[in-house]
């Protein structure tokens, strides 16, 4: 048995930034209002025709290759995380093999929302800690803005969401004590209504419902979120997933140098920090900058704490996630 390790990191945000100031043009908001509730003062959107889910998928995806010190043909496997995938199949992993250029090999895609890049890392750490694969790359990617109810209507979502892509490669690492010591992993499915895209989907509606109810007032194709059932349930969820994961290593909340939490609400974090008793220093937060990402927000926080020198050779990194499902899940790394 292998221990896995993450080699490499790289993310992507696309250039257009999108103020809270510009968003109160367009619907019935205020800066005060979504920083109050969100932490969150700017986010990218992609402009139309410039980049795609998979695109930006493979721009952090070649920062990581190349951070990771490997040829690209030494890319065994593929797990791409999104909700937002170029079409409605195939997938982007297949997309991703395509533009970079890789061997044939196999490409797995994940739809397991803002907690897809934890369920990515855990798949990835399974096929080295087996043998079967060396070097794996998992990308977290969302293009969420074109899908977005831009108007007071869907003021309560819209507001929070921005596009971008991290991605990471892992690889085996010969120390039993290093790179991820374990990934924990839930679902609750009873709740899955309660953050959802219902439509187009073969369960209730498809596109050709959609057309011929022909009613402006629709908005089963836009994303639903019962946002203060899912904060509660949040703050629930992301401290026990923390502490499973410590107590399965022997560890405290002490310990953690670095907590890496899923960048859904600034409050939210805020919340587990105070909880853990855990300084600044041990939580990275960027909500503020990018709003949430979803699948791509922990590689996007994780490549930027890395990039900004806040964690180093030893250091207890926990990734953390909560989200649509619901799922959530932690990893627990010794860098």
């Amino acid at each position: 048995m292998y221990n896995s390790k993450i080699a490499g990191l790289g993310f992507y945000v696309p250039e257009n930034v999108v103020t809270n100031d510009d968003l109160s043009k367009v619907m019935d908001t205020n800066d005060e209002w979504i920083q109050e509730r969100t932490g969150i003062q700017e986010r990218r959107h992609v402009v139309h025709g410039e980049d795609t889910t998979t695109t930006m998928g493979v721009k952090a995806a070649q920062k990581a290759i190349e951070r990771a010190g490997i040829d690209k043909d030494e890319i065994d496997f593929i797990v791409f995380a999104t909700l937002s995938p170029d079409f409605y199949f195939p997938g982007p992993g297949v997309l991703v093999q395509r533009d970079l250029g890789l061997r044939t090999v196999g490409a797995l895609d994940i739809r397991n929302q803002c907690s897809g890049f934890v369920y990515g890392i855990s798949v990835a750490d399974q096929y080295i800690k087996s043998g079967m694969y060396k070097n794996v790359l998992v990308i977290g990617s969302e293009l969420h803005s074109h899908g977005l109810d831009m108007t007071t209507r869907g003021r309560g979502v819209s507001v929070i969401f921005g596009d971008g892509a991290g991605a990471a490669v892992l690889t085996r690492e010969e120390n039993p004590d290093k790179g991820i010591l374990s990934t924990h992993l839930h679902s609750e499915g009873e709740h899955a209504e309660e953050l959802s895209l219902i439509a187009p989907g073969m369960g209730k509606r498809w596109v050709t419902d959609i057309i011929a109810d022909n009613d402006p007032e629709d908005t089963s194709y836009y994303p639903y979120m019962n946002g203060q059932f899912v904060f509660k349930n949040a703050v629930v969820r992301f401290s026990e997933v923390i502490m499973e994961g410590l107590q399965k290593n022997n560890l405290v909340p002490q310990d953690i140098d670095m907590l890496i939490p899923h960048q859904a609400n600034l409050r939210i974090s805020q919340f587990i920090q105070k909880k853990f008793g855990l300084g600044d220093d041990q939580v990275f937060n960027n909500i503020m900058k990018y709003g949430n990402t979803t699948a791509a927000s922990i590689p996007i926080a994780l490549t930027e704490a890395w990039e900004e020198g806040k964690i180093k050779e030893g250091d207890l990194v926990v990734l953390a996630a909560f989200g649509s499902g619901f799922t959530w899940g932690s990893v627990i790394i010794r860098w």
